[in-house]
């Protein structure tokens, strides 16, 4: 069954709410242009520019109501930027908002002009004026040609911290359980109620994949999406958490892990693990990801780094990312391990501009060069392309500090919310912080909110 949502960008969020909550409590109303996100489950509607009314274009009268050329205007705009049109408005009340008979039947009557002209449903979003909950539906047109109301499951808002609106009777919250009562007393029910509804995906079932999806799954999180093409490999032992040397020498694929662990660990009532044995570089990886509120990158691989950095910005998903860098002395001990996390997502630095991934790295990536033990070889003896080592514990470090990113996100702790990308080392023992935002060639910036239509640049996936 396909399902609906809505997201936006912080800044967007923050433009709109100054808009429609009005000092003199009246309700106020605009359009704003849209892309759509397709899943391969979830149709996302991203909301991407603000088109505020001009003076003659609306009038304010406790309720609001707009001329015929405002609307005009809205489409034109859309139609010369190949994007659909969002109808949004404010009501003076609290929580996720149904529809009066009245604003059914204008968004309604908008909703055919809308599709004949930019072949993209019409979304209608309303704000609880008194604590700034998002409503949402799309109108989408049935075999029938009537159009019909499609409530959104949520609405996303990416911005230091990621704010999801539920629809109460489509994703209600999750009941209080003795299992996640330690949980819960954490950080309260509001926020657990929150994390446990969200659909994150983890890329990558390796050495910090596995023991970030046992997290979530033991923390209530009712739904993991698990992508990961690889095997488990003898040389996988010493690192990979659940894999033993029958795994190895069946050559099982590394979800399968996730599969055997992570029903038994979950402590949700109804948790459901999608596990596939693909990669995110492909279609049907690519599009399982789409499906996602957050994203954990845990690959070690420049080619799928950059996919994930794209979905990042286009579709609005933010994507937690990761590394371990190990260095040896010349006689074989260690010298020193550094492990760092960061969160990619609206205005924040992005993984290129981090240096996770360049583009000549990912296009050797993609041509299958890093598979050549040849090309390995030739490189320098320290590019960051030759390095193998690591150690379970390390690894266990890098997984916990994604988690920590995670959880700044989602929870925003004692109101601190982006903390940076944050890079710890062994053994001085030190902590920095990386709070800068992305370079001015840096091509991530204009992606945001674009969706489809900006493209798969450096994907197995068509246009």
């Amino acid at each position: 069954m396909k399902e609906f949502s809505l997201a936006m960008t912080g800044a967007i969020d923050e433009q709109l709410r100054a808009h429609l909550v009005r000092d003199d409590g009246q309700e106020d109303l605009c359009f704003a242009l849209t892309y759509p996100s397709r899943g391969e489950r979830r149709q996302t509607t991203l909301i991407a520019e603000v088109i505020l009314p001009r003076d003659g274009e609306r009038r304010v009268h406790g309720n609001a109501s707009f001329l015929p050329q405002y609307f005009e205007r809205a489409l034109g705009l859309a139609l010369s930027n190949d994007a659909g049109l969002a109808f949004l408005h404010a009501h003076p009340g609290t929580g996720w908002q149904g529809m009066s008979r009245d604003d059914a039947e204008a968004e309604r009557g908008m909703a055919a002009g809308v599709f004949a002209a930019t072949g993209q449903p019409l979304a209608g979003l309303t704000l609880s004026a008194k604590d700034g909950f998002w409503s949402a539906r799309v109108w989408e047109r049935d075999g029938d040609g009537a159009f019909v109301r499609q409530d959104c499951v949520s609405v996303r808002v990416v911005g230091s911290k990621l704010m999801v609106a539920w629809h109460p009777r489509l994703r209600p919250a999750p009941r209080r359980t003795e299992s996640l009562r330690r949980t819960i007393d954490a950080w309260g029910a509001p926020a657990q109620a929150d994390l446990a509804r969200l659909r994150i995906g983890v890329i990558g079932a390796g050495s910090v994949g596995i023991p970030v999806a046992e997290a979530l799954a033991r923390s209530g999180v009712e739904r993991v999406v698990a992508i990961d093409f690889d095997i488990v490999k003898e040389h996988n032992l010493d690192r990979l958490l659940h894999a033993s040397a029958e795994h190895a020498l069946a050559r099982t694929p590394k979800v399968d892990l996730l599969k055997a662990a992570l029903p038994t660990a979950a402590t949700a009532e109804h948790f459901d693990l999608d596990a596939r044995p693909i990669s995110v570089c492909d279609e049907a990886g690519y599009r399982a990801a789409l499906d996602c509120d957050v994203l954990f990158s845990c690959v070690d691989r420049p080619w799928p780094r950059s996919v994930l950095n794209h979905i990042a910005y286009a579709h609005c998903i933010p994507v937690v990312d990761g590394g371990i860098s190990v260095s040896r002395l010349p006689d074989g001990r260690l010298r020193s391990a550094d492990w760092r996390a960061h969160v990619a997502a609206h205005d924040r630095r992005c993984l290129e501009c981090l240096g996770q991934f360049d583009r000549g790295w990912v296009q050797a990536d993609r041509e299958g060069r890093l598979d050549d033990p040849r090309y390995i070889e030739a490189l320098p003896t320290d590019h960051p392309l030759r390095a193998s080592e690591n150690v379970f514990i390390f690894s266990l470090a890098a997984a916990a500090s994604e988690l920590m990113q995670f959880l700044l996100l989602v929870l925003a702790p004692a109101g601190i919310a982006d903390v940076g990308a944050i890079s710890a080392s062994l053994p001085a023992l030190r902590v920095e912080r990386d709070t800068r935002s992305c370079e001015p060639w840096c091509l991530s910036p204009t992606l945001e909110a674009r969706g489809d239509r900006a493209g798969h640049p450096g994907t197995r996936v068509p246009d």
